[in-house]
């Protein structure tokens, strides 16, 4: 690990200041994703700005009845709120199947988001990445590819956004607030992550020196009925093959709205817009949420270990949709006693 300053901000605005004038600073919330990343040679900050004291950690009703979620709220936490549970189950399912309850008490909301790929090659400093060194080349597009994106890839870059949480808010039309060098903005969370084009090093739209402060989840009625899927090789230590996050209306027979969001598909959290088009409207059976699953992966471009990926996504689309449109029973969200570490933490 290569020295570093550190530096324990007073106030959001120092916090601010203190990285936007170097440009290898860094905040520090958690420490779960950037310390791996620092510690295998991926990340070289000269500065640590913790923000992690930051008055960012509450829950808190909005006045339209929405949920303002803290930027340094903890996984935990938030997972176990009980107006997030009753509300927004789709949250606390998400985060409960990813990370280990001890990641889950250190991470916290922001950095999942800003939570980078687990791609095997851009960890290993040895490889070309385009993600971690621009020009270098894509080592997956012809290499191990099993694990990686099937939608909005380039050839710049196959790899997957590993975040549950952020595909969950995603399906909620969550909004993400920032504060910058130049004031405060709302990043639509559709909009805050980026496709790779030929620019995959850049995962979010954030300027240098913008800190998050907070995430907003809309009064959506129907997300109190919504739940989160995770397909992956093992019921523990793995991140997901295919997850989807979902919340469905449905009034006498006929799907009156629907939220669909994908994950480990692409290289952000997949927004299923295809899929909640042609649900809208129909009859809520099994042959409609088969064809909103088919709408949603008929582009999809599969590479030569992950063509699995394409029926697997099928299959988890239906089956949620399924499940939330009562032909079948839901489970509540619950803890996996074996979750795997590293998963769901994120930090900055």
């Amino acid at each position: 690990m290569n020295p570093f300053d550190y530096e324990r901000a007073a106030d959001a605005p120092a916090a601010v200041a203190l990285v936007a004038r170097r440009s290898g600073a860094s905040f520090l919330a958690g420490g779960t994703n950037l310390v791996d990343h620092m510690r295998l040679g991926i990340a070289s900050p000269d500065l640590l700005v913790d923000v992690s004291r930051l008055p960012f950690d509450a829950i808190e009703r909005l006045p339209d009845g929405g949920l303002r979620i803290g930027a340094a709220v903890r996984n935990s936490d938030l997972a176990a709120d009980p107006l997030v549970r009753q509300r927004y189950p789709v949250l606390a399912a998400a985060l409960l199947a990813g990370a280990s309850p001890q990641l889950r008490n250190l991470a916290t909301t922001a950095g999942n988001l800003l939570q980078r790929t687990r791609c095997a090659y851009f960890q290993d400093t040895t490889t070309p990445c385009n993600k971690r060194s621009p020009g270098s080349g894509c080592s997956a597009v012809d290499g191990n590819n099993r694990n990686h994106a099937i939608l909005g890839a380039s050839d710049s870059c196959v790899a997957v956004h590993p975040s549950d949480l952020a595909v969950a808010l995603t399906a909620l039309d969550a909004r993400v607030r920032v504060l910058g060098p130049g004031g405060e903005r709302t990043i639509p969370l559709t909009s805050f992550h980026r496709l790779p084009g030929e620019t995959p090093e850049r995962d979010t739209v954030l300027e240098h020196g913008e800190l998050i402060t907070a995430v907003d989840v809309p009064p959506l009625a129907m997300a109190a009925r919504s739940a989160y899927r995770k397909v992956r090789d093992r019921a523990s230590y793995a991140f997901a093959l295919v997850s989807v996050a979902a919340a469905l209306s449905v009034k006498d027979g006929t799907v009156v709205d629907a939220r669909v969001a994908l994950g480990g598909v692409a290289h952000k959290p997949w927004r299923a817009v295809e899929a909640e088009f042609t649900l809208r409207g129909a009859p809520a059976t099994e042959d409609t949420f088969r064809a909103a699953a088919d709408a949603e992966l008929g582009g999809a471009r599969p590479l030569p270990d992950n063509a699995f990926k394409v029926p697997m996504a099928r299959n988890a689309i239906v089956a949620v949709l399924r499940s939330l449109a009562g032909h079948e029973p839901r489970t509540e969200a619950r803890t996996d006693p074996g979750a795997e570490p590293g998963t769901e933490g994120g930090a900055r």
